[in-house]
This record gives structure tokens, C-alpha cells and sequence, in this order.
């Protein structure tokens, strides 16, 4: 039996603009997804850590240090708002107990603080 584990997770990232207007979407900055192993149009969940919100949509490529909500996620949150970005995958339930996450602790300005795996 397959069950589903967090993948990856982008811990206290910090939303830098909240774009109405755009199809929708998260833009991500495009290191940080590479330091999570996280790619361009996968699902994610946003966990707001200042007003709870938890909603899912997917990621197209940030600038440097860009955390964007775009369309009707930008509805979600606030510019300076802390949230957690995280994907999930699925794993054979016997490999359960030795699956480790990718975990990116970030810094106030979205640079990488640490990365545990």
C-alpha cells in the first residue's frame, strides 16, 4: 500500500508581493524550488502562518528572493506574511519510517538559513 508523505517544505518563507491580477499561481524564487527539489507547475499547499489560511496551487518560476501570490491565491495573504510551501509525494508504507523530507529553513528576506533532509 502506497501512503502520502511531505515531499519538501519551504519553512517561514516571507510573501513579497500578493498580484490579483495574474492567471494564478505561486512564483517561486527558482533556487529556492531547487534547494527543495520542488518544480516549475507542481501542486502545493500554502500554510499562512499569520492568519491560517491553508490553500493549494502550483509554481511557475520566481526572481531572486520572490515568494508571489498570484490571482485568486493573492487573495490568501499579505505582503510580509510568513508561510509554509510544502509538496507531498506518495511511498511504498514499509518505506515510511525511514523517509526523510527536504526541509529549506528560510532567513526574513527568503535566502537559505538551512537545508535538512
Amino acid at each position: 500500500m502506497d501512503i502520502t508523505v511531505l515531499k519538501a517544505k519551504l519553512h517561514r518563507a516571507t510573501v513579497t508581493d500578493a498580484n490579483l491580477n495574474y492567471e494564478g499561481s505561486i512564483s517561486i524564487d527558482t533556487e529556492l524550488c531547487k534547494a527543495a527539489g520542488m518544480h516549475n507547475y507542481e501542486k502545493v499547499d500554502i500554510l499562512n502562518v499569520n492568519n491560517g489560511e491553508r490553500f493549494s496551487t502550483y509554481i511557475i518560476p520566481g526572481k531572486k528572493g520572490e515568494i508571489c501570490l498570484n490571482g485568486a491565491a493573492a487573495r490568501k495573504a499579505c505582503t510580509g506574511d510568513k508561510v509554509i510551501i510544502v509538496t507531498y509525494t506518495t511511498i511504498e508504507e514499509s518505506k515510511a519510517d525511514q523517509w526523510n523530507p527536504t526541509v529549506v529553513l528560510l532567513n526574513d528576506d527568503n535566502s537559505v538559513k538551512a537545508i535538512k533532509k
